[in-house]
């Protein structure tokens, strides 16, 4: 499936490479390099390049290229998806997925992608299995390893360990305190118009887990309201049969995090935002313009919205902005011509009728230069607890097949994906 795998900075500097069948040069990138030229951000870039002899599949992620070359047709989601898959386990093993993370754990990355990928093809991509067979790495390890001189990761003791029949979940977990907590989260993806009526709007969404469950538990998860699942996708452990023909998840969950599902939701009628924002920005041929910023809660919405802020990138023309917020702080970056207003949080039953957060002043223009032809768009970022916008709730959470009575939690939250709610004004 996968011939080479090389790994890029935004730099364009490959830091590792890794060949599973014949040794591929790394000319083979400058395919990919004359892609990115022609992209104005990293996510324009092609996920599929065409060459002569060989395809060019990447992704871009936590400011890294992971670009896999491959000799024949396949699926590319199928390689999609192994790529993303590697990145969560780095993300499991080392906290982060950096480059930096990556150099300093370069043995433990080679024998990972040696576990994961048989001559190309996948063999093992489940975190329980590989923490078995490879030990993360730690400030121990790493001390006994320069003194003993074995740069080696391998878990000596797994020959005589019993292999699970599941794959994603070991014999022998045991905990005191019996815990499976729940994520349901939601990003918003929206594009508004001047006046305020939604052009398009979309909801991803995905459910985390925690499980911390002694034993081999059967777990059975209802919704209130399954039909609003749409394209859902399924982690390994999910009983496809189950949810066809009853809407219900019924799975042996792996031992940790893990992400259970994610889905799209299939919404006929348009959604409702929780946040508006009135707006007033105009340029004078005198040299000056105007900012004026409001922004509030929908009413039907009885939840504080956390973390707001709002992003506006300003005409070329524009050398400064002379601004006065009446919550929450701003910057305006004068090179990237970035205005960037935290409003922080908009209580959900303030105590008094507090105003709106508002950001009003003056807009200096470049002496000489043409007035824009359009007005710039507002990028918004915000985060709901104890809510998702869909109006999904779980009905049941049981637990099969263990005699123990666990402790469980269910946390709902929306959010927006990065620069994916706008305004334009």
């Amino acid at each position: 499936m996968i011939n080479s795998l090389f790994m890029i900075n935004e730099s364009g500097d490959t830091f590792m490479e890794k060949h599973w069948k014949a040794v591929l040069n790394k000319s083979i990138c400058d395919y990919f390099y004359e892609a990115q030229k022609k992209c104005a951000n990293p996510e324009d870039i092609p996920p599929i390049i065409r060459t002569p002899h060989h395809y060019l599949i990447n992704i871009y992620r936590n400011h890294l290229y992971f670009v896999a070359v491959i000799t024949q047709e396949i699926p590319p989601l199928f390689v999609i998806e192994f790529l993303h898959r590697m990145m969560d386990l780095f993300e499991d093993y080392f906290g982060t997925c950096t480059e930096t993370s990556i150099k300093d754990n370069y043995v433990v990355v080679y024998e990972l992608l040696d576990e994961m990928l048989d001559s190309g093809l996948p063999l093992a991509t489940e975190t329980n299995i590989l923490k078995e067979l490879i030990k993360p790495p730690n400030l121990l390890r790493k001390v006994t390893n320069l003194v003993t001189g074995d740069s080696t990761n391998y878990d000596n003791t797994f020959t005589n360990k019993k292999l699970s029949h599941i794959p994603w979940r070991p014999l022998g977990v045991t905990y005191r305190n019996n815990e499976a907590f729940f994520d349901i989260i939601e990003e918003v993806d929206a594009i508004i118009d001047q006046h305020g009526a939604i052009v398009m709007s979309e909801i991803q969404g995905y459910i985390d887990c925690c499980i911390k469950l002694t034993g081999m538990p059967d777990l059975t998860i209802s919704f209130v309201n399954p039909r609003l699942l749409d394209d859902v996708s399924f982690h390994p452990c999910v009983r496809l049969k189950k949810w066809e023909s009853e809407h219900v998840l019924s799975f042996v969950p792996p031992d940790g995090r893990f992400r259970l599902i994610s889905y799209r939701v299939a919404t006929q009628n348009p959604i409702s935002m929780p946040i508006y924002v009135k707006h007033s920005i105009y340029f004078r041929e005198s040299g000056s313009g105007r900012l004026d910023l409001t922004v509030g809660r929908k009413q039907q919405i009885d939840k504080a919205i956390e973390n707001v802020t709002i992003e506006c990138v300003m005409p070329k023309c524009v050398i400064n902005c002379v601004l006065t917020p009446s919550h929450g702080k701003y910057t305006f970056d004068p090179v990237k011509k970035t205005l960037v207003w935290n409003v922080g949080k908009i209580e959900s039953k303030p105590q008094t009728a507090a105003p709106l957060p508002t950001l009003r002043g003056n807009i200096v223009l470049a002496t000489g230069q043409p007035l824009p032809e359009s007005n710039p768009i507002l990028t918004v970022n915000f985060k709901i607890n104890q809510i998702v916008i869909s109006g999904l709730r779980l009905q049941h959470v049981e637990i099969h097949g263990e005699d123990y009575k666990p402790f469980k939690g269910v946390k709902y939250i929306t959010t927006v994906k990065n620069g994916r709610f706008q305004i334009r004004t």
